[in-house]
């Protein structure tokens, strides 16, 4: 089936190359150049598009102001493009919930490589769910509940903690969470996964008193710890 991207960027030009170069890799491409242009495609539930490439500086509402909309409806991964790349700009989209960032200009190569990370389905060993407490992960259908209760992840989120559910108790690197969790290496000085880890952590404890918990590992990586006594395992 083929994935629907949405591009939100008012440097016409940039948005049509990037748009082009997607459309050959067979994905189906709109475009539209303002923050609410794109918040008014999202909210059309007739073919909704599976991910958005989010400008930061858009005349009117700029892409974090869209984010920050969007995110209070819309689970749909989020890769924000900015000429800004200094590493606040990119911390901040973080914190408001997109799943990756990019500092302008960049390859199209580059931003299919994330796109497709993005949109490729999480998998654990052979796609059978995982328990880790009250925590439960079905990495088919994209779905983590706490004692049944869904947990509304972002899909930088989702890839995380199924990172470390399927390595419940262990402490897991950074490099290997970058790589499962945002589909790319670690680059020098990222904080993108402390990020969303932040994010993930909050979440949990606001979902339940019974969730597990993230612990960090100072100069090794991050851990969870289940509330109670139980191992990652199928249903």
């Amino acid at each position: 089936m083929t994935s629907r991207i949405l591009i939100a960027d008012d440097d016409r030009e940039l948005a049509e190359l990037l748009a082009d170069y997607l459309r050959h890799e067979a994905y189906e491409v709109e475009v539209v150049h303002d923050g609410a242009a794109a918040i008014e495609r999202l909210n059309q539930p007739q073919q909704r598009p599976d991910l958005l490439i989010l400008d930061v500086m858009m005349p009117g509402r700029t892409g974090l102001e869209t984010l920050r909309e969007l995110r209070a409806r819309h689970a749909l991964p989020v890769i924000m493009l900015s000429a800004r790349g200094e590493p606040v700009d990119r911390v901040i989209g973080l914190e408001l919930g997109a799943d990756d960032y990019l500092a302008k200009p960049c390859l199209p190569r580059e931003l299919l490589a994330r796109v497709r990370a993005r949109l490729r389905a999480p998998s654990s060993a052979a796609g059978e769910a995982l328990e880790a407490g009250h925590l439960r992960i079905e990495p088919l259908i994209r779905r983590a509940t706490i004692d049944g209760t869904p947990l509304e992840l972002t899909g930088a989120e989702f890839a995380l903690l199924l990172a470390l559910a399927s390595r419940l108790g262990q402490v897991v690197d950074k490099a290997v969470l970058t790589r499962e969790g945002l589909g790319r290496e670690i680059e020098r000085f990222d904080r993108s996964v402390d990020v969303h880890i932040s994010r993930l952590r909050k979440k949990l404890a606001d979902a339940s008193t019974l969730a597990p918990r993230i612990e960090s590992i100072r100069g090794a990586g991050y851990q969870l710890i289940a509330t109670a006594a139980a191992t990652a395992s199928s249903p």
